[in-house]
């Protein structure tokens, strides 16, 4: 449902508890399942008995919170912002939140023109460190120009860091990003982002579980990361540290079922710790685009092969690679000897030499071959000598 037609009882209804439960609230998801969105209202307006699961203390707090809640104050000014509400069952809630169960959004606010629905059914995640590298940042905004190029969205969570190099990186490749933020999507965060998230509203989307003009918390980051790992098909971790907020992300992504993806750092990083760790459990390492569209698309959706460079002698037969293995790296050997080295017969071998002499590959020495310098530089590539 939009904020932009009128108003029905259950929008207003969940406008209101948006106000006055935090986001993630299992107990309060609990009580939305037993008792439905009006029953619960219905109590925190004061009308009837006190909820169950919950201290005096709490419910007390729940009730000033609901005295002071004023929805259609929240839908106005929601409208005024270009913002627009909106609730499970209706069509363009995204069904994958649903398998939250009782931590599932209440509602969400949202900010720009793409529908959500039809963005989270091709969506990624790219999350990881806010004090990042160059490497990191250049990894992320790669990964995430890759993926726009390829017509899938990229989620984050509007962050300075590697969120920000996400989203930046599938703006300039003109693609789709989500900003999903822990404060009310009027009220861009951090401040030194508001210009980018101003960008991403126009050409993506910025959403949140907070009405208009909420701040963020610490624990509503952290309550923020289950609806980018719910929201898309995969997560992708570049650089975190072993106690990262990111790595909430990843292993709700990988309680939730989605893919779990993480690009390799240096082994001395303390901000690749924590990736690593992933990696040594359930996750896939990926180091580009490819790697994660292998992973989340449609089958058939195959990544190149990785090689190395193609050396002169990858170009020949095996028959006569073989030979030109049993020659020695320095000084010249007998046809006999090469043949022998070579498990064939001399006469073959001398075919062979012959063939590679023409290649530039050997030369004659007396009455024995050697090898020329340029087989002997391609035979050091093959085996990384150089």
């Amino acid at each position: 449902m939009s904020t932009d037609g009128p108003p029905d009882p259950e929008h207003l209804t969940r406008i209101f508890l948006t106000r006055v439960v935090e986001p993630g609230d299992e107990t309060a998801g609990r009580w939305l399942r037993e008792y439905g969105v009006e029953e619960v209202a219905r109590r925190l307006r004061g009308a009837g008995a006190r909820l169950p699961g919950v201290s005096d203390k709490r419910w007390a707090g729940l009730l000033a919170r609901a005295a002071r809640a004023e929805p259609e104050r929240d839908r106005a000014a929601a409208r005024a912002a270009g913002v627009r509400f909106l609730y499970p069952g209706g069509a363009e809630w995204p069904a994958q939140l649903d398998d939250l169960g009782d931590a599932r959004p209440i509602g969400l606010w949202v900010r720009g023109q793409p529908g959500l629905r039809l963005w989270a059914l091709r969506s990624v995640a790219i999350v990881g460190a806010r004090a990042c590298t160059e490497y990191g940042a250049h990894m992320a905004a790669t990964l995430s120009a890759g993926l726009a190029e390829r017509g899938w969205v990229v989620v984050s969570g509007g962050a300075y860091g590697i969120d920000g190099a996400a989203h930046r990186g599938a703006l300039a490749a003109a693609g789709a990003t989500v900003a999903v933020l822990a404060c009310g999507v009027d009220q861009p965060y951090p401040r030194g982002h508001a210009g980018l998230i101003t960008r991403i509203a126009e050409q993506g989307l910025v959403i949140g579980e907070l009405p208009p003009g909420e701040h963020p918390t610490p624990s509503r980051f952290l309550v923020r990361n289950r609806v980018i790992a719910a929201l898309t098909r995969g997560t992708v971790v570049v650089e975190a540290a072993h106690r990262s907020g990111s790595l909430v992300t990843a292993r709700a992504a990988q309680r939730l079922g989605r893919f779990t993806m993480g690009v390799p750092g240096p082994a001395t990083s303390a901000l690749s710790a924590g990736v690593h760790e992933l990696l040594r459990g359930e996750a896939v390492l990926v180091t580009d685009a490819a790697d994660i569209v292998e992973l989340v698309g449609d089958i058939g959706q195959l990544a190149p092969t990785r090689r190395g460079p193609v050396l002169p002698r990858d170009l020949l037969e095996p028959a006569a690679r073989r030979v030109l293995a049993a020659l020695p790296g320095s000084g010249p050997a007998s046809a006999d000897e090469v043949a022998r080295g070579a498990q064939t017969t001399q006469d073959d071998a001398v075919g062979r030499l012959y063939e590679l002499r023409s290649l530039g590959f050997v030369e004659r020495h007396g009455d024995g071959w050697k090898l020329t310098r340029q087989a002997v530089t391609s035979v050091r590539q093959d085996h990384g000598q150089c």
